[in-house]
């Protein structure tokens, strides 16, 4: 079976792994989780970040740093894969699901504005949702596929509702706004990274918050650490274990020494799906929005045509020639336990998410298995009638 993603772990992972036996750092104190900090914090264009153990503790330190809770709502996008959410309700929030545009996938700002002005009254912490009584305090826009939203506009939108705002940019690690605005520059509250072991970088497992604010990452920090104050075992807070590994930071320097190869990679790869879907009617590469520069987390194609049942039939046939093909996220407002979630209209994503076909994209993927993957596709689509 040819797999969606595998880490490429063929860099100086090994002899910083040994390092840290050697030394002895293997827990969460450790020469590696300050220079992953510091390497985070450049590659955003902040002053500091936290690294912590996993993509959604990120996103959930992000909201209660930021004094979000019970009581309060953030306004996530429907098709995402379920962390974010599920860091809205660690934080004990609730999420108010919306729409993606079907230019980028990604959410909706006109939508996003709509149901603010229709059902919302201004309050001093943000919007005053009429029908739930709570307070909406942020939206979490999602970098799908690593792609880079409109974040002049996603700011604009927070700025005139009085919202923070928490970037999922699980997949985006390296990415850039416009002309090469890090992230963390665009005026955003917090951007949150994932490495986990399928993502562009990984380190096994962690995450990683990057701010402008100081403070907040101190207080992530804190929050992260047990809220332990001293030396001694004082603790001031309730608070959490979520702290990265020495030996997860280690592998994560390791790999942050190749990034740009591995963006360069993704992007190959990228353009080998994109063409392939060129040349048919019915088959679409992922959206490129033109805000900034991509980091093709993932990449394949969709499917634009008619009969979006066949998309059943294709996963059958990839996975019949030894391709791992499954079903993209399924959208947060069909999931069990957001079923009663607040939440708009879904016409692009409950469309769109059963069409979207990632492919085999690890960053060093054999040719061979590259020409596999295009051939057994081709295969396919000649014999639907959909190939020029």
């Amino acid at each position: 079976m040819i797999p969606l993603a595998v880490p490429n772990l063929n860099g100086n992972e090994a002899a910083y792994l040994q390092d840290c036996i050697t030394s002895t750092f293997v827990s969460t104190v450790g020469p590696f989780v300050n220079d992953f900090e510091e390497r985070i914090a450049a590659l955003s264009g902040t002053s500091t970040a936290a690294v912590l153990c996993s993509g959604t503790t990120a996103l959930h330190l992000a909201l209660e740093g930021l004094g979000i809770g019970e009581g309060d709502l953030v306004m996530v996008p429907s098709l995402t894969f379920i962390a974010s959410a599920n860091s809205v309700s660690h934080a004990r929030a609730d999420v108010w699901l919306v729409d993606v545009s079907a230019s980028d996938w990604m959410l909706d700002t006109a939508r996003a504005r709509a149901a603010i002005e229709s059902q919302t009254d201004a309050h001093p912490d943000g919007r005053l949702h009429r029908a739930s009584g709570k307070i909406l305090r942020a939206i979490m826009p999602v970098m799908v596929m690593g792609a880079v939203p409109d974040f002049d506009g996603l700011i604009a939108l927070a700025k005139e509702f009085g919202l923070r705002v928490i970037v999922d940019a699980a997949a985006a690690i390296g990415t850039t706004y416009g002309a090469q605005v890090p992230l963390g520059a665009t005026g955003v509250d917090a951007v949150c990274y994932s490495f986990n072991g399928n993502k562009t970088v990984t380190c096994g497992g962690g995450g990683a918050v990057a701010a402008q604010d100081e403070a907040l990452i101190a207080r992530i920090k804190h929050l992260s650490s047990t809220g332990r104050v001293g030396a001694n075992y004082d603790h001031d807070i309730v608070a959490y274990n979520y702290r990265m590994t020495n030996l997860q930071a280690a592998v994560g320097m390791a790999q942050l020494e190749r990034l740009e190869d591995f963006l360069a990679a993704k992007k190959s790869i990228r353009d080998a799906y994109a063409n392939f879907a060129a040349n048919s009617a019915v088959l679409s590469a992922f959206p490129e929005p033109p805000h900034g520069q991509n980091g093709h987390w993932f990449s394949g194609f969709w499917y634009t045509g008619d009969t979006p049942e066949i998309g059943a039939k294709f996963r059958a046939h990839m996975k019949a020639a030894g391709i791992d093909l499954r079903p993209f996220w399924k959208p947060l407002h069909l999931q069990t336990p957001y079923l009663d979630a607040w939440a708009e209209p879904m016409p692009v994503t409950e469309d769109l998410w059963e069409r979207i076909f990632p492919l085999p994209c690890s960053t060093h993927i054999p040719d061979a298995d590259k020409a596999t993957v295009l051939a057994a596709a081709a295969a396919f689509w000649d014999n639907h009638g959909a190939r020029a």
